[in-house]
């Protein structure tokens, strides 16, 4: 099965081993993409103040809301790929990896018309400060220039995780994240354009990343070789993109319309807090890329493993994927939480600011652990085909208690602690319900797995 030093064996031999390969690179690469982004916003922070930290920060929640469908729909492009790749369907397979990246040349020239167009009334509904408003909506301006770059690089790397190739994206983002530091340093130390020098390192970063991860896509030997006259929009293939992508993505992008309600709810205190919770939720977003990682693996590694009929290693796949997770997040977690003000420090030097970051640290970083389980089982079960309930349940678990908290109980205690135990509490809610649905979906899957075998035998 093993083709070249860069794809990993999923359906053979020990798991544990191969889902660190796996998961270490792409966590290396997911925390690589957010000290970048780091650095966008120390130096626009300390060179340019907090009104312009905040403002960048006022469009962190946009930004998910507008692009996540569409990630989502790369994570249908991963379960497709990989289940093709590990039954050695070859012509499927290339069939299904020049649909996935017709798509995103596609969605993210969609998504630049739709972020021009839309940015600045969205910042208005948010409630974003008169003082920060429009340096806001030209950072967004800029930033969506990029959407096509963007696209095409998370479909290809999605193509990549799909034959267990986590390590040349990590290569890429590295350069990519070289380009936009020194981007940064020119264009808003040397050349002082402030939030519009960040958004062009931004652009110019996600350029250099898409055109290294097609040419990557282009010189590879595989089932998964890319030739551009091949590009295509094929039904079939769309149809199975989206059974499983637009579940995910609407999940994504309802969840991140909370995160916009709860952005709101921020925004009512001031750009203070608006500049304190940037940097927390740069932070978390550690924690984040650290579970992501391991949930990227769990969903490549079921489906391999689901396409060849593997069900007991799918079960063990999912349980070494949580001992990963949770192990990963608790000692991040407890870091983030005990060296918090030290970390805030290097985002901004205004004590107000470090002081409204500590109050979001302080509920959100201990139990992060709970998140990792929470995205942990949709990954699983997106790797099974089945991506519909899952979204349901995050939606209900996780949205429905933070809107009833901002509407229902914020109100009546204002304070940044009291909104932000919204968190642990819709993933705890949630994590209940979607080891329900795993239940219920693992014996039908069972089941399914069991008549094939039948089928196959005669009877």
């Amino acid at each position: 099965m093993k083709k070249s030093k860069y794809e990993i064996d999923m359906c053979h031999g020990s798991i544990m081993d191969k889902l660190i390969s796996f998961s270490l690179p792409l966590m290396c690469s997911g925390i690589l993409q957010l000290m970048f982004n780091a650095v966008d916003i120390i130096v626009v922070g300390r060179y340019n103040g907090s009104q312009a930290l905040a403002a960048v920060g006022a469009t962190t929640a946009l930004i998910n809301i507008f692009t996540n469908l569409f990630i989502g729909l790369s994570l249908g492009a991963n379960v497709l790929a990989a289940r093709y790749y590990a039954a050695g369907r070859d012509r499927e397979m290339s069939e299904a990896v020049h649909t996935a990246i017709a798509l995103a040349l596609v969605s993210g020239i969609l998504m630049l018309f739709v972020g021009l167009g839309a940015s600045g009334f969205a910042l208005e509904v948010m409630g974003t400060p008169g003082d920060v408003i429009d340096q806001a909506s030209l950072y967004l301006r800029i930033y969506f220039m990029g959407m096509p770059f963007f696209m095409l690089y998370n479909y290809g790397a999605a193509i990549l995780r799909a034959v267990g190739d986590t390590k040349r994206p990590l290569l890429f983002l590295g350069a990519a994240g070289m380009t936009n530091v020194a981007l940064d340093l020119l264009l808003v130390i040397v050349i002082p354009l402030g939030v519009a020098g960040v958004a062009v390192g931004t652009v110019a970063s996600q350029m250099v990343s898409c055109v290294l991860v097609l040419v990557c896509l282009y010189r590879s030997e595989g089932s998964y070789q890319l030739r551009f006259s091949k590009l295509t929009l094929k039904g079939h293939y769309l149809k199975r993109i989206f059974q499983v992508g637009i579940p995910a993505g609407i999940q994504s992008t309802v969840i991140n319309f909370s995160n916009a309600l709860l952005q709101s709810s921020v925004n009512s205190f001031g750009s203070t807090a608006m500049a304190g919770y940037t940097a927390a939720n740069n932070i978390m977003g550690f924690l984040y890329a650290s579970v992501n990682s391991v949930t990227q693996a769990c969903m490549s590694f079921t489906s391999q493993n689901y396409s060849v009929g593997e069900q007991k290693r799918m079960d063990r796949v999912l349980l070494d994927c949580a001992i990963l997770s949770a192990g990963a997040a608790a000692v991040l977690g407890v870091g983030a939480y005990v060296f918090g003000a030290q970390v805030l420090r290097i985002y901004t030097s205004d004590r107000e600011v470090i002081k409204c970051g500590l109050e979001i640290l302080s509920i959100t970083t201990v139990p992060y652990f709970l998140c990792g389980i929470m995205d942990l089982i949709p990954g699983a079960l997106r790797g099974m085909g089945h991506s519909g309930v899952p979204m349901i349940l995050s939606i209900i678990g996780t949205v429905g208690i933070r809107v009833l908290w901002i509407y229902v109980f914020f109100p009546q205690n204002r304070s940044l602690n009291f909104l932000f135990i919204s968190y642990p509490a819709s993933w705890i809610a949630t994590i209940l319900m979607q080891i329900v649905c795993y239940y219920f979906v693992r014996k039908e899957c069972a089941r399914h797995m069991m008549n094939e075998r039948l089928l196959k035998q005669g009877f």
